[in-house]
């Protein structure tokens, strides 16, 4: 077998993945960010500089209009807002009538020069996808840095005021979880009713919880490494592999195109530069998303983060 996670596949009775149709087009707009968490498998800090650039922005925004079958545009980074065109590709997303989402950290909402940001959000009808790893400051400043929690209150507060999350008001607020220690997120039903109850009492109203496996790869591995547990929670994964999880792997229905316009089949893939289905292409030589069906899907052992437990995608766990 090529890989221990082919090899899962094939001990269970499993075919190698294919893609479905590309439903969801996630784009790494930039690799800056204004935070620089452990656990980000990005590895993305204030001070990147990777950015997509005008002409590959136009060929995705061509490439939308020729592939009807996409629904969804998941804009990501870094922190996605940072980047000089982000807006542009907002409204022309949602023009096109996709449903956007944006990837935000919430701490990004009262940086300098992003002051509007929420109402642009608002005002588009976008879905924000925002990172709160706890529910207790202590845990959240401890993975992401000094008064992070404080911040991140006020930017649901301020997405409140606006509509966000708000029962009857149209605009998706929900929130990512993702382990502060080692180990698989617990369940997410339960989680997410902690998760209202606590922030509830500040007044703070979202959605759905979005629970996510770390994965052990990039500055994760390495902060894993440091404290002599990488290979321990390697081994927790692969022992926790759950067929069930397979038919819903992200990687199925979604295509991940980096800031260069490389395309992947997840932005985990990107990040290891295992290009989409082992075969290196940008967006100049696909003419439709659709024609990518029924291709394989490039996999390597890090999938195993993806199919572990209750399974683990950017829509949060895969099974109940």
């Amino acid at each position: 077998m090529a890989n221990p996670f082919d090899a899962a596949l094939a001990a269970n009775d499993l075919p190698i993945l294919r893609r479905g149709p590309a439903r969801v087009l996630q784009l790494n707009l930039t690799r800056r960010c204004n935070l620089a968490c452990h656990h980000c498998h990005v590895e993305s800090s204030p001070r990147r500089r990777e950015a997509m650039d005008a002409r590959t922005i136009g060929r995705v925004l061509e490439l939308l209009q020729q592939s009807p079958e996409v629904e969804v545009v998941d804009l990501t980074g870094g922190a996605p807002e940072l980047h000089a065109d982000f807006r542009r590709i907002v409204r022309e997303a949602r023009r096109l009538g996709r449903r956007v989402i944006d990837r935000c950290n919430l701490t990004i909402l009262d940086e300098p020069g992003q002051e509007d940001t929420a109402e642009f959000l608002a005002r588009e009808g976008v879905d924000v996808v925002a990172s709160l790893p706890c529910y207790q400051e202590a845990n959240v400043d401890g993975q992401r840095g000094r008064g992070v929690f404080e911040r991140s209150v006020a930017a649901l507060r301020a997405l409140n005021r606006l509509g966000y999350g708000v029962p009857g008001r149209g605009l998706v607020l929900d929130l990512v979880y993702n382990p502060t220690g080692v180990g698989l997120p617990p369940p997410q039903a339960a989680l997410e009713a902690d998760y209202k109850r606590e922030l509830g009492a500040l007044g703070i109203q979202f959605g759905r919880l979005l629970t996510l496996t770390n994965m052990p790869i990039r500055r994760h591995a390495e902060w894993l490494a440091r404290r002599g547990e990488l290979e321990r929670y390697q081994a927790l994964l692969v022992n926790h592999f759950n067929p069930a999880a397979v038919p819903h792997l992200m990687c199925r229905d979604t295509v991940s195109v980096d800031w260069r316009g490389e395309l992947f089949d997840c932005d985990f893939n990107q990040v290891l530069d295992l290009p989409l289905g082992g075969a290196r292409r940008t967006l100049w030589d696909v003419e439709r998303l659709e024609k990518l069906e029924g291709e394989a899907i490039a996999t390597a052992a890090h999938c195993f983060g993806c199919s572990a437990g209750a399974g683990s995608s950017c829509g949060g766990a895969l099974l109940p």
